[in-house]
């Protein structure tokens, strides 16, 4: 089987595994997380502000709407780092594909099949790709859609966003 199609069934049967209880995340953690999925890691360019898939640039790839994906805490790690071959999910590990560790491929395999991953905004560290997924379980995934009331939870008080949807 060739390199890229063994990693297309590693992604999709990662697809269907269940959700993980997020576990009780330091709110330090919580809150670099937040600040770096908005500006380091760039994520609500594509995943919306909310992370439901409402992006902020029309013209943004089309991000996963978290707030209703499936993955468990590893695969949401494992997709930050490694990004999503062939779709537009970058890879935030500098050395995503070095090495085989993401889903057993190297850049010359990819290359080898045509796929070019996007360029990230910046590469994270594995501290900060652990916050940010800390953020994403404690306010995004398993949430449901946003409504008022998650909207202030979600900032930690009421701002504009918030104003597009009901009290």
């Amino acid at each position: 089987m060739r390199p890229i199609a063994v990693a297309l069934v590693l992604v999709a049967l990662s697809f269907a595994a269940g959700p993980l209880q997020a576990q009780s995340a330091d709110p330090a953690d919580i809150a670099a997380g937040f600040d770096l999925f908005r500006k380091k890691g760039g994520c609500q360019t594509c995943h919306g502000w909310a992370g439901d898939g409402r992006k902020i640039e029309s013209q943004a790839a089309d991000g996963a709407n978290l707030r209703e994906t499936k993955l468990d805490r590893a695969n949401v790690v494992m997709t930050i780092k490694c990004g999503r071959p062939p779709t537009e999910m970058p890879p935030f590990d500098k050395f995503a594909y070095s090495d085989g560790r993401c889903y057993g491929l190297k850049q010359a395999d990819l290359k080898a099949q045509g796929v070019r991953l996007p360029d990230p905004p910046a590469t994270l560290t594995a501290r900060e790709i652990d916050n940010i997924v800390d953020f994403l379980f404690a306010r995004v995934i398993g949430q449901g859609p946003m409504d008022h009331a998650k909207c202030i939870a979600y900032w930690g008080e009421e701002v504009e966003a918030c104003g597009e949807f009901p009290k």
